[in-house]
C-alpha cells in the first residue's frame, strides 16, 4: 500500500523569507542529523543565489510528517523568473502563500498568485517575520485578502486558512495570542488543506517534464510528477515530443527524493514526484508515457519575453586576453545549450554569424545568465536591453509593469517627477507613520531601463524599488529618459593619476589609476548632456625642477563602481558592455565612434 502524499510550492516576493521557511521545515522533520552544520538558506544551492540572497531555480525537497510524504518546492520570488514558477505550479496541489508581516503584498506577490489563482489551487497564507519591529500581522492579512478579491479569486480561495510565522525564529502559530514554538502548525495546515494528488495508479504512464537536470555520470535528468500510472526501474517508456512525435526509450534510473537527495528507488505510483534518466532529448513540457498507449498532457503554457539584447563576439582590443571561450561557435553553443534548462528564454541567430538575439523576461533574468556566462570563462558583448513589441487587435502595443518603491518622504516628489516623465501612472500612495511612503505606480518597461540608478541617487539609496510584469497595452509615444554624455578615452594605454585628477572637473569617472583603458572605452560620465573624448593616459613631465608648492598629496574622488546590472541599465543605444571573466567595460560601438 502507498504511503499518502501532499505536494505543496511555497510562492511569495522576493525576500519574504520563503527558504528560511523552507529550511526550519527541514529541521523539524529530522532531516539533519542533531550537530550537523546546516548553511542559512541551505535550499539556495547555486552561487549567485547565496550572494544575492534570492533564488533563482525551483528546487524540490522531501520530508516526512506522521507517515505522509511531504514533497516542498521552494520557488523564485522574482518575477524575471516567473517561468520556473508557472512550470512547477502543474506539479503541486496546494501552495504555501508568504507574505512579510511588515511590507504586505508586493509586485511579485500578486504575480506568483495570479499564477497560483490560475490553476485553481486554494493557497495557505503563512504572515512571515512576525518577530519584527514594525510588523503588523493582522493589517497584511487584510492586505492579502484584498489581493485576492482583485485578481477574481472564488469564494473558495478567499476563505483561506493562514498561520503566523517567523522562519528565522523556527517556528508557527495559528493565532498571535499563543507563542510558537516549532513548525507542527505549519505541518498540520498543509496536511489538512492541500488536497491528496488526483492520479490512477492503473491507468497507463503519464508523467509531465517540468525540471531539467544535468548530471556527468548519467547525462539529461527529467524532474516531474506522475500524473497517472506506475513507472518502475528499467521499463520501457515513450517521450512525446512539443511537435507530437513520438521516441521510445528505456528508464535507466529511477529516483525519488528523501530531504536534500536523491534516492534509488524501486518504482513510484501517480502523484510522486520523481527524477528519470534514460531520455537525452526531453524538453519542459513533454510527457513520458506508455508505449503502447502513448497520451500526451497538455503542453506547460509560459508567459513570453518582454525585453531583448543582442549577444556579440568580444571585437574590443583587449578580445581573449581574459577570457577563454571567445568564439562565435562557444557562444553559440552555450546560448542553445541555455534554452534546455531555462523555459522562459528565447535565442534566435541574426543575419551576422556572431550576433544572437537573446529574449527574456527582465534585466535581472539577463543578467544571471550573463553572470553564469562570465563565470564559464566566456568572453563576449551585450547590447543595450530593448522592449519588446507585439501587435494586439492590430495595434502596436507594449509590455507595462507594476511598480511600487518605499521611498524617505524628502525623495517622493523627485520620484513622482522623474517617473512622470518616462510616462508613468500613480496609482496609490500611502504615507507611513515612520516618515517613509509608499508609492504604486503603472509604467512602460522601457521607462524603467536606467530608471534603478536614477532612483538610487534620488533616494540616497534608502528607497527600495521593485516591480512586475502587468500587461501589454497600447504603445505611449516617446520617452524621453535623459543621461548626461560619456567621457571616452581615445587613446589606448594606462589611465594615470596626473590625467584623471586634472580632468575631475569635467565629470564622473567609472575607473582608477592604473586601468587599461582602449579607444573607444567609456571610463566616465560627463557633467554635460554631450560626450567628450579625453586622454587619460598622459603623465606629468618630470623635471630636475622643484614645483613651488612642494610635492602635494592629492585624493582623488571615488569612482562609481559599474556592476553588471548597473553597466546595463546604464548604456545607451549606441553603446556596448564588454562581459569577461575579469572585467566589465562599457564603450561605444566602433562604427559609431568613427562617424564621430
Amino acid at each position: 500500500m502507498s504511503i499518502p502524499i501532499r505536494n505543496v510550492a511555497i510562492i511569495a516576493h522576493v525576500d519574504h523569507g520563503k527558504t528560511t521557511l523552507v529550511d526550519a521545515l527541514l529541521k523539524q522533520s529530522g532531516v539533519f542529523r542533531e550537530g550537523e552544520d546546516v548553511p542559512i538558506c541551505v535550499m539556495d544551492s547555486n552561487d549567485i543565489e547565496r550572494e544575492r540572497g534570492i533564488t533563482i531555480l525551483s528546487k524540490n525537497t522531501a520530508v516526512k510528517y506522521k507517515d505522509t510524504l511531504i514533497n516542498i518546492i521552494d520557488t523564485p520570488g522574482h518575477a524575471d523568473f516567473g517561468g520556473e514558477v508557472e512550470r512547477v505550479l502543474g506539479m503541486v496541489d496546494g501552495c504555501i502563500l508568504i507574505v512579510d508581516a511588515n511590507e504586505g503584498p508586493m509586485p511579485q506577490t500578486r504575480f506568483v498568485l495570479k499564477k497560483a489563482l490560475e490553476k485553481g489551487l486554494r493557497p495557505i497564507v503563512v504572515v512571515n517575520k512576525i518577530d519584527r519591529e514594525l510588523a503588523s500581522p493582522h493589517a497584511a492579512v487584510d492586505k492579502v485578502l484584498d489581493l485576492f478579491l482583485e485578481l477574481g479569486a472564488d469564494d473558495d480561495q478567499c476563505d483561506f486558512p493562514h498561520l503566523f510565522a517567523s522562519g528565522m525564529g523556527g517556528y508557527a502559530q495559528n493565532d498571535m495570542e499563543t507563542k510558537g514554538t516549532d513548525m507542527v502548525p505549519m505541518f498540520e495546515a498543509i496536511l489538512r488543506h492541500v488536497p491528496p494528488p488526483v492520479g490512477d495508479s492503473d491507468k497507463p504512464l503519464q508523467l509531465q517534464v517540468t525540471t531539467l537536470d544535468y548530471s556527468d555520470y548519467l547525462g539529461r535528468i527529467v524532474i516531474g510528477k506522475i500524473h497517472n500510472g506506475t513507472i518502475t526501474m528499467g521499463q520501457q517508456a515513450a517521450l512525446i515530443q512539443r511537435d507530437g512525435s513520438i521516441s521510445k526509450g528505456r528508464i535507466t534510473k529511477l529516483l525519488g527524493f528523501d530531504g536534500l537527495k536523491r534516492i534509488e528507488i524501486p518504482s513510484a505510483t501517480a502523484g510522486n514526484i520523481v527524477a528519470v534518466t534514460g531520455f537525452a532529448d526531453a524538453n519542459i513540457g513533454e510527457t513520458i508515457t506508455c508505449p503502447n498507449e502513448p497520451m500526451a498532457l497538455p503542453l506547460i503554457d509560459v508567459d513570453e519575453p518582454t525585453l531583448q539584447m543582442t549577444f556579440c563576439v568580444n571585437d574590443s582590443p583587449f578580445a581573449g586576453t581574459e577570457g577563454k571561450n571567445v568564439t562565435s561557435r562557444q557562444v553559440r553553443d552555450r546560448l542553445f545549450r541555455e534554452l534546455e534548462t531555462n523555459v522562459a528564454l528565447r535565442v534566435e541567430e541574426t543575419g551576422e554569424a556572431d550576433k544572437f538575439a537573446v529574449a527574456g523576461r527582465g534585466e535581472l533574468h539577463l543578467g544571471i545568465l550573463i553572470e553564469n556566462m562570465r563565470r564559464e570563462g566566456y568572453e563576449f558583448q551585450v547590447s543595450q536591453p530593448q522592449v519588446i513589441y507585439r501587435e494586439i487587435g492590430g495595434q502596436k502595443c507594449e509590455p507595462f509593469e507594476l511598480l511600487a518603491l518605499d521611498v524617505p518622504e524628502e525623495a517622493v516628489g523627485s520620484c513622482i517627477e522623474r517617473l512622470g516623465q518616462r510616462k508613468g501612472e500613480m496609482q496609490d500612495m500611502v504615507v507611513g507613520a515612520n516618515g517613509r511612503s509608499n508609492l504604486e505606480f503603472v509604467v512602460p518597461a522601457r521607462g524603467l531601463i536606467g530608471f534603478r540608478g536614477e532612483f538610487m541617487r534620488m533616494t540616497r539609496g534608502a528607497g527600495i524599488m521593485n516591480h512586475s510584469f502587468l500587461e501589454y497595452r497600447p504603445n505611449c509615444g516617446e520617452i524621453s529618459a535623459r543621461r548626461n554624455g560619456v567621457l571616452i578615452s581615445f587613446e589606448e594605454g594606462v589611465a594615470t593619476d596626473y590625467a584623471l585628477m586634472g580632468a575631475e572637473d569635467r565629470g564622473t569617472f567609472f575607473i582608477k589609476p592604473g586601468t587599461k583603458v582602449y579607444k573607444g572605452m567609456i571610463v566616465g560620465e560627463n557633467n554635460r548632456p554631450q560626450d567628450l573624448e579625453l586622454n587619460i593616459c598622459k603623465s606629468k613631465q618630470l623635471t630636475n625642477h622643484r614645483a613651488s608648492g612642494g610635492e602635494e598629496l592629492v585624493q582623488l574622488k571615488t569612482p562609481i563602481d559599474m556592476t553588471l546590472e548597473r553597466a546595463l541599465e546604464y548604456i545607451s543605444g549606441d553603446e556596448l558592455v564588454e562581459v569577461t571573466p575579469q572585467s566589465i567595460r562599457l564603450r561605444k560601438i566602433a562604427k559609431k565612434l568613427a562617424r564621430r
